[in-house]
């Protein structure tokens, strides 16, 4: 459910932005408000599953998942699909820390490393075949079975939980740290909330001031709670060691450059390639089955030359799969310019991945590796949830820039340019006015189009640069040998 909703919310984006009439700004806030909350709360998560019992919480998040999904499903505006889908994001908080650590106990050590590759197998599994359901879904029914989809299954876990699953709490007792939870929350949504309101307002509107220094105030503030708390959610000690750090700046740099391009991708290939819900659910397959199916391979790297050789490797090799990616035209061949560049971007990542786990698990000490890899996991996401709203203000701009070029060498009225100039916040979904010539409408759609490939270039560019940033943190701060 969690590892479905993660992929196929995005191929359902051009879908949502025609059926609820939204901009860019509203779409970015479907992924936003699921992502923020998922990645502010998971190691709340975690420790609520510690204190009151494992199978409790995740059943909790499980129903409160549910819930949610149905409420997206009928939502009839964009703000009760925000409303559902934030409620959604803590659901997920619950239900994903909950379903490995439920797995952790219920195995003996002989057996805990089959059954957590298993676990692993299916997430990988689950993350490919979500954009082709839902592709589908959409394609042939609407966006809002990809939501409903969540009701059935839902039952189904809670049914096989009450029978199957024991319930287990921690060995210590821990407290909950929320007041790091609070403020890294708040934090985190005003960064979001300053950045995405510059689209519409610009830099210097006092909303979006307020919002990014409040944000800012409120992370630095995380920080001096962490290192007074007695329980902190994220253990500042852990940053000693260069490995971990080390991971965690390549985790937040990497993740940024693939959480802004699975958001970019689906609205190029839908909106301006013209790819069917289905095909564009199908064009990212290859990359996620690399990763699958070359993670035992990429693990094994690790015992053979040591973690920082793949991890300087990986995000190389990643960087030029997403270069790869700038060089397709509209109307281009899938299989000539895209299927390359999945190829490439798909064994750089798989390259990278399993080694990247290891290391974060080998720089701490046995007692700190739950703390460890949710630390990860949470980075993973901050970075995907940051990278949409930073570069999304990039696309944006570079949009409007390219747009307002062309459209000033056509002959267009005062009214229908001011009009095609308010919306450019839709992107790529942008419409030309009715009553316009046919060849004039023709025109504005080609530019519409050719603007949205120029600022994914740009962006996509930017997505390289992230990568190689990552391998330089790799040959910096990974040592030959874990710590």
């Amino acid at each position: 459910m969690a590892f479905i909703d993660g992929t196929v919310v995005n191929v359902a984006l051009p879908a949502l932005q025609t059926s609820l009439h939204a901009t860019v700004v509203d779409v970015q806030w479907v992924i936003e408000s699921y992502g923020l909350l998922l990645a502010a709360l998971i190691l709340v998560g975690g420790s609520l599953g510690d204190l009151f019992g494992r199978r409790l919480i995740f059943l909790l998040g499980v129903v409160i998942f549910a819930l949610a999904s149905a409420g997206c499903g009928i939502a009839s505006s964009i703000h009760q699909l925000l409303l559902a889908r934030s409620i959604q994001g803590i659901g997920a908080a619950l239900l994903v820390p909950g379903s490995l650590a439920i797995i952790s106990v219920s195995f003996d050590e002989k057996s805990r490393g089959k059954a957590i590759g298993t676990w692993s197998g299916f997430t990988a599994i689950m993350t490919a075949l979500g954009p082709v359901l839902g592709g589908w879904l959409i394609q042939h029914g609407s966006w809002r079975w990809v939501f409903f989809i969540n009701l059935p299954l839902a039952a189904v876990v809670i049914v096989i939980s009450l029978r199957h699953v024991r319930e287990s709490r921690g060995a210590v007792q821990s407290g909950l740290d929320w007041p790091g939870a609070l403020l890294v929350t708040l934090g985190l949504g005003a960064l979001v909330n300053g950045f995405i309101a510059s689209e519409n307002t610009g830099w210097d509107h006092p909303l979006v001031l307020i919002s990014l220094i409040a944000g800012c105030g409120c992370l630095i503030a995380f920080l001096f709670v962490e290192a007074a708390v007695t329980s902190p959610m994220v253990p500042l000690t852990l940053f000693r060691s260069s490995s971990f750090t080390g991971a965690n700046l390549l985790t937040l740099l990497l993740y940024a450059a693939i959480g802004i391009f699975f958001f970019l991708f689906p609205l190029d290939l839908i909106q301006v390639e013209k790819y069917s819900a289905t095909a564009a659910g199908a064009a990212m397959l290859p990359l996620i089955l690399l990763i699958f199916l070359l993670s035992r391979w990429s693990g094994g790297l690790v015992a053979r030359y040591g973690p920082r050789l793949p991890l300087i490797v990986g995000p190389l090799v990643a960087a030029v799969g997403f270069v790869l990616f700038a060089v397709p035209l509209p109307g281009s061949s899938y299989w000539i310019l895209f299927f390359p560049a999945v190829i490439v971007l798909g064994l750089g990542m798989a390259v990278t991945v399993a080694p990247l786990t290891t290391v974060v698990m080998d720089a701490v000490q046995e007692g700190l590796i739950g703390a460890a890899s949710g630390i990860n996991n949470t980075v993973a996401r901050v970075a995907g949830v940051l990278a949409v709203a930073v570069f999304g203000v990039v696309m944006v701009k570079a949009f409007g820039l390219h747009l307002n070029n062309s459209l000033a060498h056509l002959p267009l009225p005062s009214q229908v340019l001011a009009e095609l100039q308010a919306n450019e916040i839709k992107l790529a979904g942008l419409q030309p006015p009715a009553g316009l010539e046919a060849g004039t409408r023709a025109a504005v759609t080609q530019s519409i189009a050719a603007a949205f490939v120029f600022g994914f270039r740009i962006v996509i560019w930017m997505c390289a640069a992230l990568a190689l940033a990552s391998s330089a943190v790799a040959w910096l701060l990974i040592p030959k040998k874990p710590s």
